[in-house]
């Protein structure tokens, strides 16, 4: 059985209600999960966007947060339109992956998500990513500190440069071995295969 990687990026709409569901589902086919933080604006520039494709083409934009709004009251999951998008994510991201093998990382990510897609707060401010992390229980000055850490900014660089180098172009985003499943909506593809199944 394979292990599943979840490449995910705080900014990222659908990333939301993936990281909602993904640790039951994974438990239930016995797929051991992979924590993947990365960062989407390296990929976006890459293709030439300077804004996320939801805020450079209208009405994309508005289908994605009608859609979101329906997909979260479909899942009994809290749902607010931030008031800004995209937010910047690279503190939270950062924190995660130092945090990756942490047995909180769940819970932690899923608290970033809410703060910023039910409650409405300003992520990318490091006050904001201290409170949730006291509120997983976690030393936020000693987390903080790690996360600022050069190696592990450099190794957000490169996780970064891993999923461009595999193929990943948006998020959520799932990788088992060399197979390429993108979308909250291919989450259950994407256990299937690590589990597998065809």
């Amino acid at each position: 059985m394979a292990a599943l990687e979840f490449w995910f990026e705080f900014a990222s709409t659908y990333s939301y209600p993936a990281a909602e569901r993904i640790v039951p589902l994974a438990a239930a086919r016995g797929v051991d999960l992979v924590w993947r933080p990365f960062l989407l604006g390296p990929i976006f520039a890459a293709q030439g966007w300077t804004d996320s494709p939801f805020n450079l083409y209208p009405a994309k934009g508005a289908y994605m947060w009608r859609d979101l709004e329906r997909t979260c009251a479909a899942r009994g999951i809290g749902w607010k339109m931030p008031s800004a998008f995209p937010r910047n994510g690279l503190t939270g991201a950062r924190v995660a992956l130092a945090a990756a093998q942490q047995p909180w990382i769940a819970d932690f990510v899923r608290a970033v998500y809410r703060a910023n897609f039910v409650e409405d707060r300003e992520i990318g401010w490091e006050e904001v990513i201290a409170e949730i992390l006291a509120s997983v229980g976690q030393d936020a000055d000693v987390w903080v500190e790690r996360a600022s850490a050069p190696e592990n900014k450099s190794g957000l660089r490169e996780q970064t440069s891993q999923a461009q180098e595999r193929g990943i172009f948006g998020a959520p985003s799932f990788t088992v071995g060399d197979e390429l499943f993108w979308g909250d909506d291919r989450l259950e593809a994407a256990l299937l295969h690590a589990s597998g199944g065809s």
